[in-house]
């Protein structure tokens, strides 16, 4: 698996074949048009990169050995609202269902033009992901409830008290009541924010909302992902 060097204002694009030259040509195409391109050869190494970076859109071939694109389709659409454009050798009608039922946004059959890619690539990303949601004025699980405007948390009539980086937590998690979050949107735009500190803040916030913080009840883990706030 390999990445590219990356420019920050470009569209970030993970492209998940077994094909190695196929990778190589898609990769290359993608970059001279402007693209920034992660690649992975199978279903486990675009796990990992999606546990741990942001990307605008998915390209995955169905047809892998192991675990198949369609059942990592399945399996992202559990956990992200992220693009999917599907490649396959196969045109047949049954297998485009499969894919779109699988989650995916759109479908191109192989063999195909580099310049219908790119069509359909662009026409993906310009209908958009989920715009920013608003975060719920409140947002209660068990017995706590958090007031997102005034950054306030409390266990029934009790205010808990939480530093300012719990609060944003929290209200990161308030945009999307019960919805997972993964760990690069707790990241935001503090670049010097790794993934093991972001770990560290999850763990000393659960203290304050968990019984047993070791096996949470609230503040779940989504392996591979990110974190989950359980909300009523």
């Amino acid at each position: 698996m390999s990445a590219t060097p990356p420019d920050d204002n470009a569209s970030h694009i993970l492209l998940v074949d077994d094909d190695n030259r196929i990778r190589e040509l898609l990769s290359r195409v993608l970059v001279e048009h402007g693209y920034r391109v992660t690649s992975a050869a199978n279903a486990a190494d675009a796990r990992k990169f999606l546990g741990g970076l942001a990307f605008d859109l998915l390209i995955l071939d169905i047809m892998m050995p192991g675990e198949t694109g369609l059942e990592l389709a399945t399996w992202i659409r559990q956990h992200s609202s992220i693009p999917i454009l599907m490649l396959t050798a196969r045109s047949e009608a049954p297998d485009r269902i499969a894919g779109l039922e699988a989650g995916a946004d759109d479908y191109l059959a192989k063999p195909f033009e580099p310049r219908e890619l790119l069509l359909r690539l662009s026409a993906i990303l310009r209908r958009g992901g989920p715009k920013r949601a608003q975060a719920a004025a409140e947002i209660r699980f068990g017995p706590f409830s958090y007031n997102a405007a005034r950054g306030e948390l409390k266990n029934g009539d009790n205010l808990v008290r939480l530093t300012d980086r719990e609060k944003q937590i929290l209200g990161i998690f308030s945009e999307q009541p019960g919805a997972t979050v993964p760990r690069h949107k707790i990241v935001g735009d503090d670049s010097g924010l790794g993934e093991r500190t972001v770990d560290v803040q999850i763990n000393r916030l659960r203290r304050k909302i968990e019984t047993d913080p070791g096996n949470p009840i609230y503040l779940q883990t989504v392996r591979g992902i990110g974190y989950r706030l359980a909300c009523d």
